[in-house]
């Protein structure tokens, strides 16, 4: 699997199970219990994940704890993912958070997060 996922894909609940070889309803549970944030996309406003949120075999475990800061302090799901892909060239391994935290650097992301709440 390439390392650096394409930033713009996103991917529609069903793609996800297929991807992740889960059921649809394992995918919402991951949605419910906020390990992968979704947003309404296109034309027809389908419920999509951002690729780059998953590993080969899940949410990336890096993700949540930035998800709950975020949440906590009141970020709605659309708002943290606007946060995770905002381009910023101060961010350490790449030009956004979410960039960040594929080149390793979930600490920084995290501490950013909690200077955002």
């Amino acid at each position: 699997m390439n390392n650096t996922p394409d930033l713009d894909v996103w991917l529609p609940l069903p793609d996800v199970a297929e991807r992740l070889g889960v059921r649809l309803s394992d995918v919402r549970r991951m949605l419910d219990e906020r390990q992968l944030l979704a947003s309404r996309r296109g034309e027809r406003n389908t419920l999509c994940v951002p690729a780059a949120f998953l590993g080969e075999d899940g949410p990336l475990p890096e993700l949540a704890g930035t998800f709950t800061v975020l949440g906590d302090a009141a970020f709605s799901d659309e708002e943290i993912i606007e946060w995770m892909f905002a381009r910023d060239e101060t961010w350490p391994g790449g030009s956004s958070a979410i960039e960040a935290v594929l080149a390793g650097f979930k600490t920084e992301v995290r501490r950013r997060a909690m200077e955002e709440a």
